[in-house]
């Protein structure tokens, strides 16, 4: 095994300059500190008999080893498939048919509302909530003041209101 006076004087003399090279690779500095400590720990592992003859090589050569080793765990784990459990856990933004019934419901009294306001109000609630214009706009396109649009649309928003919570309350 390398002794520890020999790997603490390896790892002073390259330890940096290999936490940049792993930091480079993989391109996460505390993934790289931790190979960079796995590396100099494998030298402590090594049988006392090997002869290593080029020290910072085998240090490069273990660290790019550590690296693709990590890349190669991180692609697997990213490609496992969910169990079947935990998709089954995960809720369905679909809504079910009842909910879909129900909203279909609500648009219909929504759009009986908006046909029974005044023309001037169906009008000025249309361009506002349907087609997104601003009130100022409004106040230009049909030639009133933006306080006009602002009380149309009130009334508009109230009457709607009304209907579908009276439509909710079951009459």
């Amino acid at each position: 095994m390398a002794t520890k006076a020999d790997t603490r004087l390896l790892f002073h003399r390259y330890g940096e300059e290999i936490r940049r090279f792993l930091t480079r690779k993989l391109s996460c500095a505390a993934t790289a500190e931790d190979l960079t400590q796995e590396t100099f720990a494998r030298l402590l592992r090594i049988d006392a008999d090997a002869v290593i003859e080029d020290g910072r090589a085998f240090i490069y050569k273990t660290a790019n080893n550590l690296a693709i080793d990590h890349i190669r765990a991180q692609r697997r784990q990213r490609t496992d498939t969910t169990d079947h459990h935990t998709m089954a856990m995960i809720a369905d933004q679909t809504p079910d048919a009842e909910t879909r019934l129900s909203d279909k419901r609500r648009l219909e009294i929504l759009q009986q509302a908006i046909a029974e306001l005044p023309p001037r109000t169906r009008q000025i609630f249309v361009l506002a909530r349907i087609e997104g214009h601003s009130y100022g706009n409004i106040a230009q396109i049909l030639s009133v003041s933006e306080s006009t649009v602002q009380k149309h649309l009130a009334q508009a928003l109230a009457h709607a209101v009304a209907r579908l919570k009276k439509h909710s309350d079951g009459e």
